[in-house]
């Protein structure tokens, strides 16, 4: 056993300001020792993403008690099969949010983006292989997404690791385990943009920022982004976007894209980019609404109009063979993925973190153990 710091979970629905209700709690938690199949990690840096806040606000709900982060980076400390050859003590790891098995029709047929023993899994808020590691004084905790990143340590399924090089920041390096991987990957995997395609993108957040930097990457012209918040449409057009709109400015958009990319988790934003859509477009969303919210569009638009509309879940991305490719990019200074980084911070910040996350004024809070 060791004895770790986790920010836990253990009741929905905190009011704001979370500074003042203290959703999470850095609780001292009991944590197992790796078994077959698994890593041990010292966690080095952990993303905020609004799919922490949507547990946290109840609209994505979840077993609890529950450890949360799912975008995290660390270190290798010890293996659950000592003659592993993949991994390493000492290596350092970016955690994808799904372990893939590897045996499941979905796995097996190439989309291990939608395992199915991952997904029931983390449904649970449970390890692939079984149960929990998590413990408080005799009280299973649960795992988020099989990763549990807010935290000193944290044990997870090898499946869930993707070493890179030592000389990766840290802080950059998390990113690379949903921000990047979700919205680069609804670019290159799910749109398929293409050099000279108009693209729209709703929603400048992490995920949304890096959809902007793959569509620049795989040169798309226009781009075009859509967010409430003024510095943020400032740093897109920075960053290679041509035009920026605030969302109550967008009748132009209507019917002018090949390709557009929502990552708001909204369901009036997604109709208002499947309006944005020309005939023939693909529509990609990768935002997470409330279970409540509901979508409907002209039955008839599908046919007539040709569109495609594409759920997204992490990037359709199979992390082994992506996150290596995206960070070759960002080596070679063509994913700029450093401008999303708002702030890091100490783990021990985490819940007024939680404030800027949910008011729109930070792209990616970085916190360290």
């Amino acid at each position: 056993m060791t004895r770790i710091t986790a920010a836990t979970l253990r009741t929905e629905g905190a009011t704001r300001p979370y500074a003042d209700s203290l959703p999470l709690d850095l609780a001292e938690l009991e944590l197992a020792a790796p078994r077959p199949g698994e890593l041990l990690l010292r966690i080095d840096a952990a993303g905020l993403c609004h799919s922490d806040l949507s547990v946290i606000n109840g609209d994505r709900p979840r077993p609890l008690p529950m450890a949360l982060g799912h975008e995290a980076t660390g270190i290798i400390e010890a293996l659950g099969d000592p003659d592993d050859i993949t991994f390493s003590v000492g290596d350092r790891v970016v955690l994808a949010f799904l372990p893939s098995c590897g045996e499941c029709p979905r796995c097996v047929g190439g989309e291990r983006w939608l395992c199915e023993p991952g997904t029931v899994a983390n449904g649970k808020g449970e390890m692939l292989r079984g149960g929990t590691r998590l413990d408080d004084h005799g009280h299973g905790v649960k795992h988020h997404l099989g990763v549990s990143g807010f935290a000193t340590h944290a044990v997870v399924d090898r499946r869930s690791a993707v070493k890179i090089d030592r000389d990766v920041p840290s802080e950059v390096a998390a990113l690379f385990g949903c921000a990047v991987l979700t919205g680069m990957g609804a670019v290159v995997n799910d749109a398929k943009v293409r050099p000279g395609e108009n693209v729209v993108i709703y929603g400048l957040g992490g995920v949304g920022l890096a959809a902007l930097l793959g569509a620049v990457a795989a040169g798309a012209e226009p781009i075009t982004v859509v967010d409430p918040v003024p510095e943020k449409r400032a740093l897109a057009l920075e960053l290679g976007a041509r035009f920026a709109f605030a969302p109550d400015d967008t009748a132009s958009l209507t019917g002018t894209a090949d390709a557009v990319i929502e990552t708001v988790g909204k369901a009036v934003v997604l109709a208002a980019a499947y309006k944005a859509g020309r005939r023939g477009s693909r529509i990609v969303t990768v935002g997470l609404p409330n279970p409540a919210e509901m979508f409907a569009i002209p039955a008839v638009s599908l046919v007539a109009e040709a569109k495609t509309l594409i759920g997204s879940y992490m990037g359709s991305s199979v992390p082994q063979r992506d996150i290596p490719r995206f960070i070759a990019l960002w080596k070679a200074g063509r994913l700029p993925v450093e401008r999303l980084l708002s702030s890091v911070s100490p783990l021990s910040e985490i819940n007024g973190l939680l404030d800027k996350l949910a008011d729109g004024s930070a792209i990616r809070q970085i916190v360290r153990p």
